[in-house]
């Protein structure tokens, strides 16, 4: 959600997650790119190393409103999407991640597991008796959605409501399209909350609006950026992570079958799978605020850098056979879920959704391939994220 292009992908080959960068990464892991409309560069990261130190380096800020104030009078984001914990700095990122970490703590998350092998199973329930089945539209993307609306006490009736404006938030090229979301989602989630103060209940969102450290609590506008981020990324990149998982294993028939025989090792794999292909192809927006060298490259101050996740997850360096599955791999090095300070805060929920998800997959269709050629499918051209438009099986 800012306006620096996306040089971490290439549309000319959407189905690879780092296309053109094997070659130059070795002698280029940190290179200058041409960026927007403004006749300013950004440097694209694409090595490993890099890509860690880029990611929790504090001479890279992600205050985006401070990056972009002044420069687009065009854009016009609502505050509590430009504003939010994902594009702040410590200390005010600090305190407001410890205010929300507990809900995402691997403990927290196994109590929702119930509820989340209960929903995978309503939506396999419900698919057709023959034909196709669309497993991005029928499972990848409301499984999600139901997750975390469940989590933050979102009524069942304005879920597909919430679930477009989520996707109008990352829609590529289209910044009035985008700001028009942004003060929806805002303005719902605000009469939420409020809704929520006249009739408390047990969600996340009650327990955000009473969380308390120490004297230090979250203001209203605090409040409705949290819910907003929470309610985007918490469905987004994981209806990619599990499209972009089935779709790995169908073209590695061995590597499924291996798994299929042995899903207890299914917690194991997602790491491989989360290396492999990213549901995040481009980490969100950094820029500089000195100068400073990285990967041997000069970079000035005030320019964004852009630190491509699947090119360094595919560096040789790092992780021999890059571009091979190997669901035997140590890939929990992997820079799916970020680094540092402002690693992903929902990883355990996606790994869980994804887990279960993946084992009712393999356990109930055993005879899952895809319906059309892989070249065929439909891949969704956004600024971050990255992901499957639908992928078409017979089960």
């Amino acid at each position: 959600m800012n306006d620096a292009s996306d040089d971490g992908r290439s549309a000319s080959d959407p189905s690879n997650p780092c296309p053109g960068h094997a070659g130059s990464r070795s002698a280029y892991p940190v290179r200058a790119v041409a960026s927007g409309s403004r006749g300013r560069d950004s440097y694209l990261v694409t090595g490993y190393a890099e890509a860690r130190r880029a990611l929790c380096d504090v001479r890279l800020s992600k205050d985006t409103a401070a990056f972009f104030a002044g420069k687009d009078p065009k854009r016009r984001l609502h505050p509590a999407v430009a504003h939010s914990m994902l594009a702040s700095d410590p200390p005010q990122h600090t305190r407001l991640r410890k205010l929300i970490t507990g809900a995402f703590t691997s403990g927290s998350v196994a109590g929702l597991r119930p509820s989340i092998i209960r929903l995978t199973d309503e939506l396999l329930d419900r698919r057709p008796a023959r034909g196709a089945v669309d497993l991005v539209a029928a499972l990848a993307v409301p499984l999600p959605v139901m997750v975390i609306c469940e989590l933050l006490g979102v009524p069942e009736t304005d879920r597909p409501q919430v679930q477009r404006w989520s996707a109008d938030l990352f829609a590529a090229g289209e910044p009035g399209r985008t700001d028009a979301a942004s003060y929806a989602v805002a303005a719902y989630m605000t009469g939420l909350i409020t809704s929520k103060r006249l009739h408390p209940g047990n969600s996340l969102l009650d327990r955000l609006i009473a969380a308390r450290d120490g004297g230090d609590r979250l203001n209203e506008e605090e409040l409705v950026s949290l819910a907003v981020l929470l309610l985007v990324a918490g469905h987004e990149t994981t209806t990619n992570f599990l499209g972009n998982a089935v779709l790995a294993l169908l073209q590695h028939p061995a590597e499924l079958e291996r798994l299929r025989g042995n899903p207890e090792t299914i917690p194991q794999a997602l790491d491989e799978l989360l290396r492999f292909d990213p549901p995040v192809s481009t980490s969100t927006f950094r820029f500089t605020t000195e100068a400073m060298s990285l990967g041997g490259t000069e970079i000035p101050a005030g320019v964004p850098v852009l630190v491509a996740l699947g090119a360094a997850n595919r560096d040789p360096e790092r992780f021999t056979a890059p571009d091979q599955l190997d669901l035997d791999r140590e890939a929990t090095g992997h820079l799916s879920f970020g680094h540092g300070i402002h690693r992903c805060v929902g990883a355990p929920l996606a790994k869980a959704e994804a887990h279960i998800a993946l084992h009712a997959i393999l356990t109930r269709f055993p005879d899952i391939r895809l319906a059309v050629p892989a070249d065929q499918l439909n891949w969704r051209q956004t600024r971050l994220v990255r992901g499957l438009s639908s992928l078409p099986v017979l089960l």
